[in-house]
């Protein structure tokens, strides 16, 4: 007797795709075709996904072995020492953290450290171990700010890694040349056809990248395409000649002032206006000295202002926006634009030949001194003038914590990125040993790193003035954790009598001595922790360690 099997049911089409569904409805609203509804209708529809499992897997067809990728390309720095290897991993490890602000502890933010440790190794030139890369990777997917100095350090390799884990496709993507998507500026094919052919995004990092490092083919490039683009693509394309931005581009960015868009037009007329020897600022100097004189007619010389009555044409050419903010009165709004464009060279001479100094001094009549001190302001930190910004900051212990015409924090902040590191560092530490701490964050954050003695010792003295005084710890908080990033290590012997908690006085916080006690712990241990880090990285590598390239990455490593 022959047994016949049964006939093989053939599923109906979309047979998973109702599966799904039923699962993702619950099996009391829906089910599927052959399942009745009812209590056993969840086993009975986990039953049935099982057994279309395994049809799908055993329909499916083996597929050729794809060819094995290459092995990764040599690193020809040298190894990083051991014990700095070690630090690395460590640095990397480290999660911790105090998400919506909480207390910190006395324990070091190790990942707040890892920007500061890979600037050190990129400065040694030495080579990521392999075996960190992933999780140095990882690092960087999750903080954009870490990229630059990750990817330099991480070399060719990440690159190697980024192509065969989609996760780290940023890699390529921030690389010339790591990737299509980013050819090397000298591939002239390969860039003119992403340029035509490329997505936004990619456009822009490709110009940019090449404005990089030769800002004349970036101008051509975009030269080229121009007329064609979109009114919101060409205000980022102009936006990335702020790099390299020189006397060449004056005649392209002289055309961009007849551009259709409002802002593209004010864009170019704020990078030319950066520029002292163009066109356009001679234009806006004749203007903007034809609305200020000096008035011998009272006790003394003082300024007086004219502003202008009408914003013609060619002001609106050259970058003047017509209609006023709400609040803000048409004649103040352009002569203000007007005094800003204008090379600030243009002052000594329309006054007088006085210095910015002496121009600054004299007084200004009918309420125009805040207007047209503000306007300077702007103009120094656009023209990157030093000897403006000086005068305008003022001497840090003035009474007006700032200069005359710097009449916020973060004016003072851009003016002070006019001036060198040095000179930056001592006007930040004579303005907190004058003024404290209470308003200081924001020109710390401009200090170089690490903090210059005077400026370390002026912080260290203001939180030392603070504790004793049992003022409000949590206040300070951002600022010790700027001191544990940037001061310099070698203050870490002058906070050991600052370590015990202070008795706290009547009128002080509760348990502000013990969050001072903890916050000096952890400064002290971060400053000896930065200390160890630099000396690790001075170490010449030990034998055993292993030369970059004497195991090289594969899929089987």
């Amino acid at each position: 007797m022959t047994r016949t099997s049964a006939p093989v049911q053939t599923p109906a089409p979309g047979a998973w795709e109702e599966l799904v569904t039923a699962a993702l409805l619950g099996t009391d609203r829906r089910t599927p075709p052959g399942i009745p509804p009812g209590p056993r209708a969840p086993a009975a529809l986990l039953d049935a996904a099982a057994a279309e499992t395994v049809r799908r897997r055993a329909g499916l067809r083996p597929a050729r072995a794809a060819r094995r990728p290459d092995p990764a390309p040599e690193d020809p720095r040298p190894a990083l020492p051991a014990a700095a290897a070690r630090r690395l991993a460590m640095l990397l490890a480290d999660r911790s953290g105090t998400a919506g602000g909480g207390r910190r502890g006395a324990a070091p933010d190790l990942m707040e450290l890892l920007p500061q440790w890979l600037a050190m190794a990129n400065a040694h030139g030495f080579a990521a171990p392999p075996q960190a890369l992933p999780a140095l990777l990882d690092a960087a997917r999750g903080r954009t700010d870490l990229r630059p100095a990750a990817l330099a350090f991480a070399g060719p390799r990440a690159l190697w890694l980024a192509r065969l884990n989609p996760d780290w496709r940023f890699a390529l993507r921030s690389t010339p040349g790591g990737d299509a998507a980013l050819p090397r500026p000298g591939d002239t094919d390969r860039v003119r056809e992403l340029w035509r052919e490329g997505l936004f995004a990619e456009r822009v990092a490709l110009l940019t990248a090449i404005r990089a490092q030769d800002p004349a083919a970036a101008r051509e490039l975009l030269a080229g395409t121009w007329p064609t683009e979109r009114a919101e693509d060409r205000l980022m394309f102009l936006d990335s000649l702020r790099t390299g931005l020189g006397p060449d581009d004056e005649p392209f960015l002289e055309q961009a002032l007849a551009d259709r868009s409002r802002n593209v037009r004010a864009t170019a007329a704020e990078l030319l206006s950066a520029l002292p020897g163009s066109a356009l600022a001679g234009r806006m100097a004749v203007r903007a000295a034809a609305c200020v004189a000096v008035d011998h007619t009272g006790d003394g010389p003082r300024l007086v202002v004219e502003a202008p009555h009408e914003c013609d044409a060619g002001m609106e050419r050259d970058g003047v926006i017509a209609k006023a903010p709400a609040g803000r009165g048409e004649r103040s709004w352009w002569f203000g634009q007007l005094a800003e464009a204008a090379p600030l060279a243009t002052w000594p001479a329309r006054l007088g030949g006085r210095t910015p100094r002496e121009i600054l001094a004299l007084p200004v009549a009918d309420d125009w001194r805040s207007e047209l001190h503000a306007a300077w302001c702007r103009a120094a930190v656009r023209q990157r003038d030093a000897e403006w910004a000086r005068a305008l900051l003022g001497p840090p212990s003035s009474p007006e914590a700032g200069g005359p015409g710097a009449v916020s924090l973060a004016e003072r902040a851009k003016l002070l990125g006019t001036l060198g590191a040095g000179e930056r560092a001592a006007w930040v530490a004579g303005f907190i040993a004058a003024h404290g701490l209470s308003e200081a964050f924001q020109l710390l954050g401009v200090c170089a790193v690490p903090w210059a003695a005077p400026l370390g010792r002026a912080v260290v003295d203001a939180l030392n003035i603070a504790r004793d005084a049992g003022s409000y710890p949590w206040s300070f908080s951002g600022v010790m954790g700027l001191a544990e990033r940037c001061l310099d290590p070698s203050e870490a012997g002058r906070l050991d009598g600052l370590l015990a908690a202070p008795e706290e006085a009547e009128d002080a916080s509760p348990g502000a001595g013990g969050y001072w006690a903890e916050a000096f712990q952890r400064l002290v241990t971060t400053l000896r922790l930065r200390a160890a880090m630099a000396e690790e990285l001075r170490r010449t590598p030990e034998a055993g360690t292993g030369e970059p390239g004497t195991t090289a990455l594969s899929p089987a490593t």
